[in-house]
């Protein structure tokens, strides 16, 4: 299978993404891209990169995200791969609102799997579209940041980013 490899220059460094047509497969920092190709070999090799330009709705989301726009990325059709158990909990992710916060417990309660605080955890850092599905939102029980794979500078930017522009939409 042939995908698109292209490159966008975010506020927060650049990002690469992996897509098939208009539908996501990856979303990650380019400091990070072994880990974006670990989780491609995991979920859809095999598979051969050619160089292309950013698809223009996911562009368009992206930047009316950066912009301001907190919703736009529910227009970006993404393809997570993963477990049954995974896709559950990154759905889930999808509705935890811009500028609210959930717990790894909270999330586990919400799809129906209260002890599985840990496991959320998992799914949670194998999570392969960054941002637009939004990893960033989920804390430690005691609302402190815990890991991030762009790194907690990048979390905190990004919540940060959210909780500014919430502000600004109910003025």
């Amino acid at each position: 299978m042939i995908l698109d490899y292209s490159t966008y220059a975010s506020p927060i460094g650049e990002i690469l993404l992996v897509s098939r047509g208009e539908q996501l497969l990856t979303l990650d920092f380019a400091d990070y891209e072994k880990r974006m190709r670990k989780l491609l070999d995991l979920r859809h090799s095999p598979y051969m990169l050619k160089d292309a330009p950013v698809p223009r709705r996911i562009a368009d989301a992206l930047d009316r995200y950066f912009a301001g726009d907190l919703n736009s990325l529910h227009s970006i059709a993404v393809d997570t791969g993963g477990t049954e158990f995974q896709q559950r909990v990154w759905a889930e992710l999808r509705r935890t609102m811009p500028g609210q916060t959930a717990t790894y417990s909270e999330i586990a309660r919400r799809i129906d799997r209260p002890g599985a605080s840990r496991a959320v955890g998992a799914a949670n850092g194998s999570n392969a579209i960054a941002i637009v599905i939004p990893c960033h939102r989920i804390v430690g029980s005691s609302g402190k940041l815990t890991g991030y794979a762009g790194g907690l500078e990048r979390k905190q930017w990004l919540l940060d980013h959210e909780r500014d522009n919430c502000v600004k939409g109910a003025n």
